[in-house]
């Protein structure tokens, strides 16, 4: 019944493109409006050196967020097994439109 204070004192170093959410990997992904509206692949490279292309072929809202099975932190207890890779959006809106944009983009939309 020790306490393992190695593991306690142990701080995880942020890491420049993925958070960690229990055993999954977060990464937030900028994107223009139009491949939100139109489609975006998403190209990654994982913390063992993998190169991961996940195509996003549906509508991505600001509160979408694409899962991938088995590609986040492997699991302590099972290390065949690991947490999913979550991809967040954030989604670049344009500053201003002209009245041309304005107007096909209604028309389009409308």
């Amino acid at each position: 019944m020790g306490v393992d204070y190695y593991k306690i004192l142990q701080v995880e170093k942020p890491h420049p493109v993925f958070t960690r959410d229990g055993n999954d990997l977060i990464v937030t992904q900028k994107i223009p409006l139009a491949e939100a509206l139109t489609g975006y692949t998403v190209h990654l490279t994982t913390l063992d050196g993998r190169n991961l292309t996940i195509p996003i072929n549906t509508v991505i809202d600001p509160n979408y967020e694409e899962v991938v099975p088995r590609e986040g932190m492997p699991i302590q207890k099972d290390p065949t097994k690991r947490g999913n890779l979550r991809i967040k959006f954030n989604i670049k809106f344009p500053t201003r439109l002209t009245a041309e944009q304005k107007a096909g983009i209604k028309k389009l939309l409308g």
